[in-house]
């Protein structure tokens, strides 16, 4: 079995104000976002953002970054600090959120095709010919690499820099588990030779923001290829108490994104608390939202100590020393949230493979279904209900 889990780390930055940040589930990253940095949320009245951002630049002395058009609508923008209050009460404004930092890079320890029983689904991954269609799979992280055990159909950065792959390894390890190749080759994914399209918010070094981020969503949401399945192996590194309009700003974009059609498995967390506290795996709260949190479970099927918990998790997946691709190609073994999320995802596009007009709450419903409830327990005493996949 292959799972990977991916930490957002992300950095507090402080003066008097509490900043929180993004990680891919894995290690944490330091540095923050300047206090002058700011995502911009406008009111669902308001028809053209970028009409709206350019106002706003005139009238506030504003240095406007990324228009978000579709799904979140609103921009990121630096923001003079004596401006913030008169932007923050702007008719326009629904809120503002500090553009914190986000970042992405993993642990080392692996296993979970085989645990979620994708060798028994319709397309027997590991059997050397299965391979799905008619179903787009978007991974929103660090990217993807180039890599000959991978199906990747679309790349695009939203990093600002001339590095349109995976830098890092993160996106690649992850996209792996959802998909690699039925072949001779590497490793085998839930979902063999799924198109994947890399979606790169995060940089060389796992550090980008969550402007980054929604825009990243923000294009999903108005680009998908329908049936559309997205998978977010990052979550907030700072409890959202602190840092309440930037999770809220994720959050939104998500639910936004699933309500175009999308189905979003996202990681639980690797803080080993709540998942609850950490965006987007709140996202996830709810009866079949059509967004499914994800915690990791280790080969004996016990949850893994890092892993979050809580009522806002739907359901395991193997996330412990998963193996799967390797920026620049090869294998490599890694740990966490972030790798379970991927078998989530895959196993979504198997369904909406078969089941191509579901709606991300019936794809969530299905999951649930058939996932198999263990003896063990998770930390806050509910039952573990493991992800399996061989009806679909």
């Amino acid at each position: 079995m292959v799972r990977a889990s991916i930490l957002l780390a992300g950095m507090v930055a402080a003066i008097l104000l509490l900043c929180g940040a993004v990680l891919a589930q894995a290690q944490s990253s330091k540095g923050g976002s300047p206090a002058d940095r700011y995502v911009v949320v406008l009111t669902d009245e308001v028809s053209s953002p970028g009409n709206s951002a350019q106002g706003m630049a005139r009238r506030y002395g504003l240095g406007v970054g990324l228009v978000y058009t579709h799904g979140l609508k609103g921009f990121s923008a630096v923001i003079p600090n004596e401006r913030v209050a008169e932007v923050r009460n702007d008719p326009q404004v629904d809120y503002i959120a500090p553009d914190v930092a986000v970042s992405a890079s993993s642990q080392v320890l692996p296993w979970g095709v085989n645990r979620v029983d994708a060798d028994l689904s319709s397309t027997k991954a590991g059997n050397g010919w299965g391979a799905v269609k008619g179903v787009s799979v978007y991974v929103i992280d660090t990217g993807i690499y180039k890599h000959h055990d991978l199906n990747v159909v679309k790349h695009i950065n939203f990093r600002g820099d001339n590095k349109n792959y995976d830098c890092d390894g993160h996106g690649t390890h992850v996209a792996g588990t959802v998909g690699a190749q039925d072949n001779a080759f590497a490793v085998v994914g839930v979902s063999p030779a799924a198109p994947l399209t890399g979606v790169k918010v995060l940089g060389c070094a796992g550090g980008g923001t969550i402007s980054t981020l929604v825009a990243g969503i923000n294009w999903v949401t108005a680009n998908a290829k329908k049936p559309a399945v997205a998978n977010l192996s990052l979550a907030t590194n700072d409890p959202c108490r602190l840092v309440s309009n930037a999770c809220k700003a994720i959050d939104d974009a998500v639910k936004k994104s699933r309500n175009s059609g999308v189905f979003y498995a996202v990681a639980a967390g690797n803080d080993g608390k709540n998942a609850c506290s950490y965006s987007p795996a709140r996202a996830g709260a709810g009866t079949n939202n059509g967004i499914a949190t994800v915690a990791a479970t280790n080969s004996k099927n016990a949850e893994i100590r890092i892993s979050n918990y809580g009522p806002c998790v739907d359901l395991w997946a193997p996330g412990a020393r998963i193996l799967s691709t390797k920026r620049g190609g090869g294998t490599r073994y890694e740990t966490g949230t972030s790798m379970a999320t991927p078998h989530v995802s895959g196993g979504a596009a198997l369904y909406r493979r078969a089941h191509p007009k579901s709606r991300p709450s019936g794809v969530e419903a299905a999951l649930k279904n058939a996932a198999k409830n263990l003896s063990k327990k998770s930390k806050d005493g509910r039952v573990i209900r493991l992800e399996n996949v061989d009806r679909f």
